[in-house]
């Protein structure tokens, strides 16, 4: 992670909370209502969801992307400085991870190994996307706190199937509350 704290610049703040928001009220719920999904339809549905709350994920990138290259010219090297530290490895280039590629990204790799495996999901496609993807998966420190695919799919296979008691987080899914 980057050495300078993004709680210099209050705007850039404003940005990464929306983000990190994001991702703990619509991203990782998406997750497990399309991991515990039994019927084939309420797996579709789910998988909208899921992937419309990557969009938005990806819609906030970019909205902070343009705010801080202030309308898409960036004024100089503080600008493209706080661009990096505030984007991380969003921005080509760059090798130091951001908040929101430390919250994000624990569930877009459990989306590419628990996702696929148990509902038959992709990733959406996407050059920007996939770009920085590739960024995040194969950086030192991500990987350093990845665990293998068999421990994913075997940690997630009682969401998967949607076993009674298997978590609060499971509860609350299917009970339609806030997770815990």
């Amino acid at each position: 992670m980057h050495s300078e704290d993004p709680r210099r610049n209050t705007d850039e703040r404003g940005l990464v909370r929306l983000q990190a928001d994001h991702v703990n009220r619509s991203l990782v719920p998406a997750f497990y209502r399309f991991l515990q999904a039994q019927t084939p339809e309420k797996q579709i549905e789910a998988g909208k969801e899921f992937h419309s709350s990557l969009e938005g994920l990806v819609a906030l990138l970019e909205r902070a992307e343009r705010e801080v290259l202030d309308q898409g010219g960036e004024s100089g090297e503080g600008e493209r400085h706080a661009l990096a530290r505030g984007l991380g490895l969003w921005v080509s280039g760059q090798t130091d991870l951001s908040w929101t590629d430390i919250m994000a990204g624990p569930w877009l790799y459990r989306a590419k190994i628990v996702l696929s495996h148990y509902r038959g999901f992709e990733l959406p496609k996407g050059e920007r996307f996939n770009a920085w993807l590739d960024r995040l998966f194969d950086h030192p420190a991500f990987k350093a706190t990845c665990s293998t695919e068999q421990l994913y799919l075997d940690s997630y296979e009682r969401y998967a199937f949607n076993r009674p008691n298997t978590s609060m987080v499971a509860t609350a899914i299917n009970e339609g509350k806030a997770l815990p």
